[in-house]
């Protein structure tokens, strides 16, 4: 399985011969080291309807003919923004869909999500992928929580979590979702995008290896890691 990170929480999973590409953030990302038209997918990931989570959606969906996976009510604003309906499969908190290449599992999240007119987007989520006998879990968006421990508790090759601070978790509550998590390895996401969530990523991944069991792994926009 190899993950690569587009910044922000954008990231291409490459498995079983398929590209899922979660929560695409390209055009308008000051991170970004590629643009929407330049990404491939087979499968779209989108953990909530925030503008820095959802805005490439639409046209990689349509370009692409990806079949995208989110709640219920995002898969309906989809439709409705001309995503064909057999390209989306809705889901819910705590459910799991089968794909031939991989589990994929719609999970928790302590967050908010509106679309760009404001109006209500069902739950925010993150995702645990199984596939190759591996768990990867994205927590997306969302401050630390004690069913951390639950989701961790089938085995995680890798846990990928926010610090940016104010809009979620920081670096300290993360050092606690991970020690819940228990994963083998650890990538924060959800900072340096702009100045209110600018954090040192390498005093975080110091933290990690002293308080935690976790090993940390630090990417760069546009690097990749094979678990």
């Amino acid at each position: 399985m190899k993950i690569t990170w587009y910044g922000h929480n954008c990231w291409l999973i490459e498995t079983g011969g398929k590209r899922f590409l979660l929560d695409p953030f390209l055009n308008e990302s000051p991170t970004a080291p590629v643009k929407a038209i330049d990404v491939e997918a087979d499968y779209i990931l989108v953990s909530h309807a925030h503008f820095d989570h959802l805005s490439d959606a639409v046209s990689i969906a349509k370009r692409t003919g990806a079949t995208v996976l989110s709640n219920f009510e995002i898969c309906n604003w989809l439709v409705n923004q001309g995503v064909e309906a057999d390209k989306t499969i809705g889901m819910n908190l705590g459910g799991g869909y089968d794909l031939p290449e991989a589990r994929i599992e719609y999970t928790i999240a302590h967050h908010s999500s509106s679309f760009p007119d404001g109006s209500y987007a069902g739950n925010p989520g993150g995702f645990v992928i199984g596939a190759e006998d591996k768990r990867v879990y994205f927590a997306c968006d969302t401050a630390a929580f004690l069913e951390m421990r639950l989701i961790g508790t089938g085995g995680l090759e890798l846990a990928v979590v926010p610090i940016g601070d104010q809009f979620t978790m920081g670096p300290a509550a993360s050092l606690e979702a991970i020690k819940l998590l228990g994963a083998e390895r650890v990538l924060p996401c959800h900072y340096n995008t702009w100045p209110p969530i600018a954090q040192d990523a390498n005093a975080w991944a110091e933290s990690v290896r002293r308080h935690t069991n976790s090993k940390p792994v630090v990417l760069e926009p546009g690097e990749s890691l094979e678990v």
